[in-house]
């Protein structure tokens, strides 16, 4: 018999920050499971830097939802799949970078299905 020493739920991750519950605008985007996204996603990806024109966080959470939404789309099915989005961090001309991220399906807290976007180093 194992013992459990120490977990860590996605309801405190939530509440600690760790994660970023976006679930409310995944619905209106057609995701029928509670998404959420790291610290990490919403610093790099989601949150407008100060400067930025023409730039919110709700279009730019938009994006990193269809993005992921077009990615499941065409995957083989299985519970990961790998996307990426053009982020604009900067008011320059031409195409922004490409941030590469990733996404799991698994058991949430009571064993629901539930996703997670994550940066290709985060886990």
């Amino acid at each position: 018999m194992d013992n459990v020493i120490f977990s860590y739920t996605r309801a405190q991750a939530i509440a600690d920050g760790v994660l970023v519950d976006v679930s409310k605008l995944a619905s209106e985007a057609g995701f029928r499971f509670p998404v959420a996204v790291t610290a990490g996603v919403w610093a790099e990806c989601v949150a407008v830097p100060e400067g930025l024109t023409c730039q919110d966080e709700t279009g730019r959470l938009w994006d990193v939802l269809m993005m992921l939404r077009h990615a499941i789309a065409t995957s083989d099915g299985g519970d990961r799949v790998d996307f990426a989005v053009h982020v604009r961090n900067d008011n320059r001309d031409g195409t922004p970078p490409l941030v590469k991220l990733y996404a799991l399906c698994g058991p949430g807290d009571d064993a629901e299905p539930v996703v997670t976007v994550m940066l290709p180093f985060e886990d």
